[in-house]
């Protein structure tokens, strides 16, 4: 009869001991994927007035990019009591005032019964042409890159003071440019969502993050 070595002996008992332990060893935590909740919940601002934002370019980036962000802000708060204020003139001549204040903020609070505005602006602060107009050409239809900014702030009507603000910045190819008399630019065309749509998605993404819901891994509960 052959005798196991005693060094195999030692072998084979430390992995019998090991495997005991890993079997009696229990099983990590699990983890589960948990909703948390937006930043901000825009029902604690009803009514909210929405200020038609400002663009620093000629065209419809304004009027686009207001559309967009009232509908990404709120498409997961639920129904979410909103009152189109249009262009920011247009909202100070309906309670005569000239200026942004304090008092316009009150002012419109009353007459159109909205706790908080929504106001913003955005600046196209670079155009880079893809090709070069001639000197000659007062004129012309172009692409080109475009780097832009979206500042959006929320505003409490019966103080005037900010509860909110964000920004975001982004450069997208444009279509549809309208080089004018001199270095002016204007973002004309027929179809804006088509023209500029992809760079106003990529601010409004941005800026929106707080009133929308984000995930997290964590241990599972039990």
């Amino acid at each position: 009869m052959k005798r196991i070595p005693t060094l195999a002996m030692t072998l084979l008992a430390a992995l019998a001991a090991a495997s005991t332990a890993c079997s009696s060893r229990r099983p990590g935590p699990a983890y589960e994927n948990v909703r948390v909740p937006p930043a901000i919940d825009l029902r604690q601002h009803e009514m909210i007035g929405v200020v038609e934002f400002e663009s620093s370019s000629r065209g419809k980036l304004g009027p686009l990019a207001t559309r967009r962000f009232t509908e990404e802000a709120r498409r997961e708060q639920g129904m979410i009591r909103m009152v189109d204020l249009g262009p920011q003139d247009q909202a100070l001549r309906s309670v005569s005032r000239d200026r942004w204040d304090p008092a316009a903020f009150q002012a419109v609070g009353r007459d159109r019964g909205v706790r908080t505005l929504v106001a913003g602006r955005l600046t196209v602060s670079e155009v880079k042409p893809d090709i070069r107009v001639a000197a000659t050409l007062r004129s012309g239809q172009i692409t080109a890159r475009v780097d832009a900014t979206l500042e959006v702030q929320l505003i409490e009507t019966a103080t005037g003071a900010s509860l909110w603000s964000g920004s975001a910045r982004a450069t997208r190819e444009v279509g549809h440019i309208s080089v004018l008399r001199g270095r002016a630019f204007s973002f004309d065309a027929d179809d804006p969502e088509a023209a500029y749509g992809d760079l106003v998605d990529a601010l409004v993404g941005q800026v929106t993050r707080d009133f929308k819901a984000t995930w997290e891994r964590r241990p599972a509960a039990y």
